[in-house]
């Protein structure tokens, strides 16, 4: 029983060294064909190729986006909406009026 959930697991984990290449070059496709189809009309820019888009696509990944994956990096956060709801549910139901009013002031435009 233990082998067969290892095997799984190591199975799972390979098909992942599969499918982010194949995302990572259709994501620069995609990049390319949307470049090439609206910005030289736009802007005075040129045409690129699937190289040029596949730089574009990973820099702006690290300026803009980072290369988070999945829920295991925000549990590091110091605020979660999992631990945010839970503390919520633990109020009684003064400090829950206590806290809608104060976020109520927090969010009214003056």
């Amino acid at each position: 029983m233990e082998l067969k959930k290892e095997f799984t697991w190591r199975k799972r984990k390979g098909c992942w060294f599969i499918f982010i290449p194949i995302m990572l070059f259709a994501i620069a496709g995609i990049v390319m064909l949307l470049w090439n189809a609206i910005l030289p009309d736009i802007l005075p820019v040129s045409k690129i190729n699937y190289w040029q888009a596949m730089g574009i696509f990973v820099l702006s990944k690290i300026l803009f986006g980072g290369f988070r994956m999945g829920s295991r990096f925000n549990k590091h956060r110091p605020f979660n909406h999992r631990m945010g709801s839970e503390k919520f549910m633990q109020m009684n139901e003064e400090e829950r009026a206590n806290f809608k009013a104060a976020w109520k002031n927090r969010c009214q435009k003056d």
